[in-house]
């Protein structure tokens, strides 16, 4: 390993579907204030949106701020290969028609020292995941109701 990558961080990815194309934006400031405090590094970021007729187009970062929010345009043309053409027809295959999506490609920068430090130490990566938000909820208000019983 480079002196680069050997402080690289997790690379993760996120694909949130907008039923209906109802994309705000309201999340885009969100997303600039984590790379402004070097929480993560935005690797790529693509929007699109699937046709009625199951077409899918590019949508421009643009037409997500027409409302007046904060200059986003730090985000055009991010693109570090690592999503192609291939992983976009995925996605957009799992889209409903009518619907939008921005996917995202990013490293935690925030877990390189770490990640590194274990990489160093002979550790490595055999297994991660996420636990969906809906079910902890479900897990939470599982046990609560086991508690009043």
């Amino acid at each position: 390993m480079n002196s680069e990558t050997d402080e690289t961080g997790p690379i993760d990815y996120l694909v949130i579907e907008f039923p209906g194309s109802r994309m705000t934006g309201e999340g885009l400031p969100l997303l600039v204030d984590l790379v402004d405090r070097g929480i993560i590094r935005i690797l790529d970021l693509v929007f699109v949106r699937k046709n009625q007729d199951g077409t899918v187009d590019g949508v421009e970062l643009s037409e997500l701020t027409a409302n007046g929010q904060e200059d986003l345009a730090v985000f055009e043309g991010v693109s570090s290969g690592l999503l192609g053409r291939d992983d976009i027809d995925e996605v957009s295959a799992v889209l409903e028609p009518g619907s939008a999506a921005g996917i995202v490609i990013y490293e935690n920068v925030w877990a390189g020292p770490l990640a590194a430090a274990l990489r160093r130490s002979g550790g490595r990566l055999v297994a991660n995941g996420r636990i969906p938000v809906q079910d902890i909820l479900a897990s939470l208000d599982a046990a609560e109701a086991g508690s009043r019983a």
